[in-house]
């Protein structure tokens, strides 16, 4: 089946329609990037030792263990910063052969420290990220593969009762490490979606159950939409002086900014 295809018959409207009026536009907004953008692949990964992560068009798996722990470490590095200050800091763990749990957990903090500097509040990272690996040693030594591929809501509960790990760092881990059909809510879709009309909601759980009760849980269509939504984030609907005219969404929106 054509990629197309599969993403045109993916963001049908749920049946019945009439149980959530949003459903079409979610849909059909999605449709739309889709087709100005096309398919983005995967959360970026590092292709080799010191290199910056990169997007893969149309990869969805599946992933080697490096890859899935390093999706795992930008999901915390990612936190309040951009995402070329992680490419550097990811580039900085893999060059120095430090890209998984175990080294990382056994290094110096002043080692660390120097790796993740890029990524800005670099101690703090250095703290959660050697906390997480450390849990994962401890409680989970069968690795990244077996523990996800546990129970949706209790390995979401598990992500969240660890110190630094937020909605939006564990559903990262979920879909893109995980493979589970969490969908992921970030400044991106808050910003993008409140201009486009709909309610400027607070809660991270109103904006994700918008996209989880619009489209069917599908886990590569969940990959694509967020990746989709950061590229539109990225390149035009930005937070100050956006691309409004160029924006293939521009049909849709209603400038609310």
């Amino acid at each position: 089946m054509r990629r197309e295809k599969f993403h045109e018959k993916a963001v049908q409207p749920r049946r019945p329609a009439a149980r959530n009026q949003a459903a079409p536009s979610v849909a059909g907004i999605y449709r739309a990037l889709f087709k100005a953008f096309g398919p983005q692949g995967l959360w970026p990964v590092s292709p080799g030792a010191c290199r910056p992560p990169v997007y893969r068009r149309g990869f969805h798996g599946p992933l080697s263990a490096g890859a899935r722990f390093e999706i795992c470490a930008g999901a915390i590095l990612t936190q309040n910063t951009a995402w070329r200050s992680v490419e550097r800091a990811l580039a900085a763990l893999s060059g120095g052969a430090l890209m998984t749990p175990a080294k990382i957990a056994g290094c110096g903090y002043g080692r660390l420290y120097r790796a993740l500097r890029p990524s800005g509040y670099y101690r703090q990272k250095a703290r959660r990220l050697k906390d997480f690996c450390r849990y994962i040693l401890k409680e989970h030594p069968e690795g990244l593969a077996g523990w996800f591929s546990g129970n949706t809501a209790r390995l979401r509960a598990e992500l969240l009762s660890l110190k630094g790990i937020g909605p939006e760092t564990a559903d990262s881990m979920l879909l893109y490490a995980a493979g589970k059909p969490k969908f992921v809510i970030d400044a991106y879709t808050r910003r993008i979606f409140a201009r486009l009309g709909f309610p400027p909601w607070r809660e991270y759980g109103d904006w994700q159950r918008l996209f989880e009760s619009s489209l069917p849980p599908d886990i590569r269509l969940y990959n694509e939409y967020h990746a989709l939504i950061v590229g539109l984030g990225k390149d035009y609907c930005k937070k100050t002086a956006p691309l409004c005219g160029k924006c293939p969404l521009k049909n849709f929106c209603l400038k609310n900014f």
